[in-house]
């Protein structure tokens, strides 16, 4: 029997609210990864951490998850939304909450 913890649970453990303030370096690293509110971003994450490419790049061809740009940041810059935020590293999905 093995002690290792399912990924999407500690993921979920690993997942919390985070102001954009608080994301900016990371915006500036070019490792913010957005993720539409339809999706659940455990699951997002999941698939980044198994490296699902297809899967990754359906929801990227879709426009469902795309790295965030300078619009998105702005928009964050003004707004300062409170965002879940999870890493799979080395990127940092983030989610507006629905």
């Amino acid at each position: 029997m093995s002690d290792e913890i399912p990924l999407e649970t500690r993921l979920n453990t690993e997942t919390g609210r985070i102001r954009w303030h608080e994301l900016e370096r990371h915006f500036a690293r070019g490792v913010v990864v957005r993720v539409t509110p339809d999706l659940d971003l455990v699951a997002v994450a999941a698939a980044f951490v198994r490296d699902d490419e297809a899967t990754v790049m359906d929801w990227m061809n879709a426009r469902r998850v795309w790295r965030a740009g300078t619009e998105d940041a702005r928009d964050w810059h003004r707004r300062d939304p409170e965002l879940w935020a999870v890493v799979a590293a080395p990127w940092v999905l983030v989610q507006e909450p629905a």
